[in-house]
């Protein structure tokens, strides 16, 4: 089949594409013939050398895909079923074996290539929004990143679950992708100090959660933007990995940070969680209310060239790599 493989660490001039063995799939594994693939920073991190994959991961980068059943295994699956899958690694690729409880059916309202943006955003917001930090109707959410792929999804999950989403973006563009979907407080954290804007739009009260994908560089203004028992979930480390932080200010509002990553979780965790995202966002997506948000589509042979399109930052919603 063919694959991408990582020759080295750097820039996506480390990429190419080569014919590799076709995966055998494990005990209770399926073998799905690979759609398409989403790009993730994941896998830019990977690509330079600070995110290797898991052990007994596929060094093949790629967290999602979309296709179909080649080999169900002892699953429920049947050979031909269209569905989605969440990975550790090997989604840049034609063939990907995953264990079973990773692998739901695609859902309705959405064609297959474009169900492949789908099941990492999805995963990783339900997981954290919802199963992490009780998100819950009437909720205020502040939303960092809300141009990308996990942000456009938050939005529109926020929404449906009838909490009230404020978002921050680097430019006027992002911010209008933003409004597109329904958020309610758009900020530009170029030009706006996303902690006055957020207490402004809250009559002084601030987020009950809060999504972040900065980390370090935001912790403190994070945490002086959560309302009383506010959940401040960091989910990504663009901004660094070590802050200091007022501990009373955390301890007077009685809020709690957790930071989670999803990739490394076991299967357990995993085949929960998209068991959660089958039985509460699939619905979501047949009605209409949540959908795939795709940037652009590159064919698996133009690997390097998505990767440089997505370093540059000016993306908005999910990156695809097609395999036909």
């Amino acid at each position: 089949m063919r694959a991408v493989v990582i020759d080295g660490e750097g820039g996506p001039e480390v990429l190419s594409v080569q014919e590799v063995p076709d995966p055998v799939p494990g005990e209770d594994e399926v073998l799905i013939d690979v759609v398409a693939a989403g790009l993730n920073r994941a896998d830019v991190q990977q690509r330079r050398g600070f995110y290797p994959p898991p052990d007994g991961a596929s060094p093949i980068p790629g967290l999602e895909v979309s296709g179909h059943v080649a080999d169900p295994g002892t699953s429920a699956f049947h050979e031909g079923d269209a569905v989605v899958a969440l990975l550790a690694g090997g989604g840049y690729a034609e063939k990907v074996a995953v264990p079973s409880g990773q692998v739901v059916r695609a859902p309705d309202g959405v064609g297959l290539l474009e169900a492949a943006a789908l099941p990492e955003t999805a995963a990783t917001v339900w997981s954290n929004l919802v199963l992490q930090a009780g998100l819950e109707e009437g909720d205020d959410v502040l939303i960092h990143g809300a141009s990308g792929g996990i942000g456009v999804m938050a939005i529109q999950v926020s929404l449906a679950l009838g909490a009230v989403p404020h978002v921050t973006a680097g430019s006027a563009a992002k911010l209008g992708v933003a409004r597109s979907l329904g958020a309610r407080t758009l900020i530009n954290y170029r030009e706006q100090d996303f902690v006055q804007e957020l207490r402004t739009a809250t009559a002084g009260r601030g987020a009950d959660v809060i999504l972040d994908v900065v980390g370090a560089k935001y912790l403190a203004r994070n945490v002086e933007s959560l309302a009383t028992g506010g959940r401040l979930v960091v989910i990504g480390l663009q901004g660094g990995t070590t802050a200091e932080l007022d501990l009373g200010t955390l301890m007077g509002k009685r809020a709690s940070i957790a930071g989670t990553t999803l990739r490394a979780r076991p299967v357990g965790e995993k085949t929960a969680i998209m068991a959660a995202v089958r039985d509460s966002v699939w619905p979501l997506v047949a009605s209409g209310g949540v959908r795939p948000f795709v940037d652009r589509v590159f064919p698996l042979e133009q690997v390097a060239e998505a990767h440089t399109y997505f370093d540059g930052g000016e993306h908005t919603g999910k990156i695809l790599l097609s395999m036909r």
